[in-house]
């Protein structure tokens, strides 16, 4: 796009100040507020803004390392045009566009219908969640599931970090470790992750769960738990994302779900089938001292019955 040649909408003129934010906070008229703002923004940002405008069916089933792969620049970058256009980030940017082209029942369910019945909802979840551990299992590498366990197994600890939805799983994590015998714990509050991770050393093993692989706490946590010298492990969702270059083994999910719903559905399902196959090869790769710590705690968990 040439620089004299600014992005239209349909509906949408070039107005003198940029349309007003909605309430709470949120933003609003992203493709809008682009044509208002795209004098200003510089060769960078028109080029990142170019790709939005053209794509932004695409765009909000991104991650920012994905966007600025595709318009040769930074990460940086695109978040400083977020910014710009009055966004705290690129997600929120995604969940704005989102509002603006997608059906609004996709944010319940991409595959949803609004007048679909209790068995249509049934089938097409099924469907969806079926298809989800399927592609999951194709995705899997065991090798770097290996290398993931020879981690976890040589360090005297393991820390366990997740935030929103992914924060259930993570405590899943910790209590599947614990039920085999390891030294772990599970940090879900972001400032107690920083925290945490940034006294770590070379001998905790850290494990991070995050399906976009680009939340801001999280991909901090491992930052600096990387930079302190711990082994770092991450389940993330297919395609690249921030979270990955500070990440010794990578365990990716395939969820098809889209990242601007705030709540993650098919993606935890996917995250739990990876941490039942950790748990299953950490437990065979000690399998005398996991077989009896788990009968010591089946025979303790066992008093908490009628």
């Amino acid at each position: 796009m040439k620089r004299n040649s600014t992005p239209r909408s349909a509906s949408t003129k070039a107005t003198a100040t940029p349309p007003p934010e909605a309430p709470d906070g949120q933003v609003s008229a992203v493709l809008a507020r682009i044509e208002t703002l795209w004098s200003s923004l510089g060769p960078v940002g028109q080029r990142i803004a170019d790709f939005i405008v053209k794509n932004p069916r695409e765009v909000v089933h991104m991650s920012v390392s994905e966007v600025a792969e595709r318009t040769g620049s930074s990460e940086g970058s695109i978040v400083g045009l977020c910014k710009n256009l009055g966004a705290t980030g690129f997600q929120q940017i995604k969940i704005a566009l989102a509002q603006e082209i997608v059906r609004p029942v996709q944010f319940i369910h991409e595959d949803l219908d609004p007048q679909d019945k209790a068995d249509a909802v049934i089938r097409k979840i099924f469907q969806s969640n079926v298809q989800t551990l399927h592609d999951t299992q194709a995705t899997l590498d065991a090798k770097a599931m290996e290398r993931a366990v020879k981690l976890f197994r040589k360090a005297e600890r393991i820390e366990i970090y997740g935030i929103g939805s992914s924060a259930t799983i993570a405590e899943d994590a910790h209590y599947r470790m614990l039920r085999i015998g390891l030294n772990a714990k599970v940090e879900v509050d972001s400032h107690v992750q920083a925290i945490s991770a940034s006294l770590t050393d070379s001998k905790v093993a850290v494990l991070t769960i995050s399906h976009s692989g680009s939340t801001h706490e999280t991909v901090t946590a491992t930052r600096l738990a990387k930079e302190a010298g711990a082994s770092t492990v991450c389940i993330t969702n297919f395609g690249k994302s921030p979270i990955q270059a500070f990440a010794d083994v990578v365990l990716f999910t395939m969820a098809r779900e889209t990242s601007f719903r705030t709540e993650a559905m098919t993606s935890r399902l996917a995250q739990l089938a990876i941490i039942d196959v950790l748990i299953a090869c950490l437990a065979l790769s000690d399998y005398d001292t996991s077989v009896r710590t788990l009968r010591q705690t089946f025979d303790v968990l066992s008093l908490k019955r009628y």
